[in-house]
C-alpha cells in the first residue's frame, strides 16, 4: 500500500471512528492493514500457525480496544503495537486464550478470515525465512517493520514500546541496529544460496 493509499485509508478510519461505527473501523483496518500484520506476527511467531492464533487474537483485541483509541499516532502504527504486545503476552502466558470469531461482528469476522500472508513462497524467500526464524524477536520486529511495515523509524520507536519523550533519540539508535542486521543477513543469504548461473 502506497503511503498515499494510506492516508486515504486513516482518513476514512478517523471518519468512521467520529461516527461512532466502530465495528467499520475493525473491518476496514483489518482489509488494509491485515496482511502485513498477519505476516509481522508470523515473522514473530517463527511459526506460520502460531502466527495465525496470534493474529485471531490481535483482531478480538483490536476491536475490544478500539474504543479507547486516542489518535495520538496513526490507528497503523497503534495496531502494530497492540501486535507486538499481543505477541509479548503470549510468550508471557503460552497458555492465553485464543479468539472465538463467533465473539466479534461477522463483518470483522469476515475480515479476519480473508486476510492472509503477504508473501509467496520462492528459493530466496524460503531461506530468508530460515535465517530470519533464528534472529531475536527484538530484531524480527525490527525487519518486519521497516521492511514489510515501510514504517518510519520514529513509528518503529513507537511501536517497540517508546514513549514521545525518547523515541526520537531510539530512532536513530535502531536505524544504525537496522543497519548491522542487513549486513548480517546478506552475509547469511549469500552462504545459503549456491551461485546463480549468471555468474
Amino acid at each position: 500500500m502506497t503511503p498515499e493509499a494510506r492516508a486515504v485509508l486513516e482518513q476514512e478510519l478517523r471518519r468512521r471512528f467520529d461516527a461512532g461505527d466502530l465495528d467499520g473501523v475493525a473491518t476496514e483496518a483489518l482489509r488494509g492493514y491485515g496482511a502485513e500484520l498477519f505476516g509481522f506476527l508470523v515473522g514473530l511467531a517463527r511459526d506460520h500457525d502460531r502466527g495465525a492464533d496470534l493474529f485471531s487474537t490481535f483482531c478480538e483485541k483490536l476491536w475490544r480496544g478500539l474504543g479507547q483509541f486516542r489518535w495520538n499516532s496513526s490507528l497503523r502504527v497503534w495496531a502494530y503495537a497492540l501486535a507486538r504486545n499481543t505477541f509479548i503476552d503470549a510468550t508471557r502466558s503460552p497458555k492465553a486464550r485464543e479468539m472465538h470469531l463467533s465473539q466479534v461482528p461477522e463483518p470483522v469476522a469476515a475480515a479476519v478470515r480473508t486476510t492472509t500472508a503477504a508473501y509467496r513462497q520462492t528459493a530466496v524467500k524460503d531461506a530468508f525465512a530460515e535465517i530470519r526464524a533464528g534472529l531475536e524477536p527484538e530484531d524480527q520486529a525490527l525487519l518486519g517493520l521497516r521492511v514489510e511495515g515501510e514504517m518510519a523509524w520514529l513509528d518503529i520507536a513507537r511501536v517497540l514500546g517508546h514513549s514521545d519523550d525518547s523515541a526520537v533519540r531510539e530512532s536513530a539508535s535502531l536505524r544504525k541496529r537496522f543497519e548491522r542486521l542487513k549486513q548480517r543477513l546478506k552475509r547469511e543469504l549469500a552462504a545459503r544460496l549456491p551461485p546463480s548461473n549468471d555468474e
